[in-house]
């Protein structure tokens, strides 16, 4: 097995934070950069990221750090960037990573234009790099204090997908290897726009029924994308497909979720990142494109481009034709 001893981290939000701590409690030496110099000033002095995850200290093992040339030592790098900035985030990095040293993307979401995925994106940019992806029901915060979680890790290379979990798993995250790379994205990107429909129906005051229908038939959705992309049923069916879809449609800790919430209940939405917000037209722009029929994605879509209501979109949803079950 081959361990990874100085993990490097781009992106300082709280998920970054989250992910840097977690692999300190690992045994793993780790850098941490943002592309704000002002933000790991902070981190360096405070040693708490109270932007983002207020009351949680980062692990004496964590260095923050304001040039990413410092990333040239690292064994494995995570990338916990947005995903529409994950292309520029790889270019940013491409000339400081060491060849060899694994890329992992962090981001949940499909680059708009492009319609790639985030592995796509860093095998094109970083050719010299093997890409992974990590994903699954996880919450920045619950991560950030080593509360119990469980997610996975994959690559092309299934026994690199396995050394990285090795590497990054702690007493309190659990990692999983898999190399269905593409199936693993599908869930994490798919469930942010579905998660988004969940609270819109939340905060129209549909009911707990309507709740469920939604996810169960927004995982369905996600199955058949997930199919026509060539994905693992398996894959879709574990913590990065449906543990993750039930995870962020059903809880106001979702930032996905709130935001729909809010838009449910004719408010505007929270000022906070929601990938979900991002990845609607892509996702739907991705099921075109493979003649997959996605209509509850294509209704958040349309209601965040205010196309139509949300009443509009229940009614649209309720009137499709009845059919079996599938």
């Amino acid at each position: 097995m081959t361990t990874f001893s100085t993990i490097g981290v781009l992106g300082a939000g709280a998920w970054g934070t989250a992910l840097a701590n977690a692999a300190a409690r690992a045994g793993r030496e780790v850098v941490l950069w943002d592309i704000d110099a002002g933000h790991i000033a902070t981190l360096s002095e405070t040693r708490t990221n109270a932007a983002y995850l207020p009351g949680v200290d980062l692990e004496p093992a964590v260095r923050p750090i304001a040039a990413i040339a410092d990333i040239v030592d690292a064994d494995a790098v995570l990338m916990v960037v947005p995903a529409q900035a994950m292309s520029a985030a790889a270019e940013n990095a491409a000339i400081h990573l060491r060849p060899g040293a694994p890329v992992i993307s962090c981001a949940k979401g499909i680059e708009r234009g492009s319609l790639q995925f985030m592995s796509q994106i860093l095998r094109a940019v970083l050719p010299d790099n093997p890409a992974a992806v990590l994903s699954g029901p996880s919450f920045a915060a619950d991560v950030a204090r080593g509360l119990p979680t469980a997610v996975t890790i994959a690559a092309d290379d299934e026994w690199l997908a396995a050394d990285l979990a090795a590497s990054l798993a702690s007493p309190g995250l659990r990692l999983y290897h898999s190399d269905d790379v593409l199936g693993v994205e599908i869930g994490g990107a798919a469930k942010n726009v579905l998660a988004i429909g969940a609270g819109i129906a939340a905060g129209r005051g549909l009911g707990a029924s309507a709740g469920a229908a939604l996810i169960a038939r927004g995982f369905a959705e996600l199955r058949r994308l997930g199919s026509a992309l060539g994905a693992k049923p398996e894959t879709l069916m574990g913590l990065s497909g449906l543990g993750d879809l039930v995870l962020t449609a059903t809880t106001t800790q979702s930032r996905n979720f709130s935001y729909g919430q809010a838009i449910g209940r004719g408010e505007t939405p929270p000022d906070k990142l929601a990938e979900g917000a991002f990845t609607a037209q892509a996702l739907v722009a991705l099921g075109e494109k493979h003649d997959v029929e996605l209509p509850i994605a294509k209704a958040v879509r349309d209601v965040l481009e205010r196309a139509i209501s949300v009443g509009e979109a229940v009614e649209e949803l309720l009137a499709r034709p009845l059919k079996a079950e599938v």
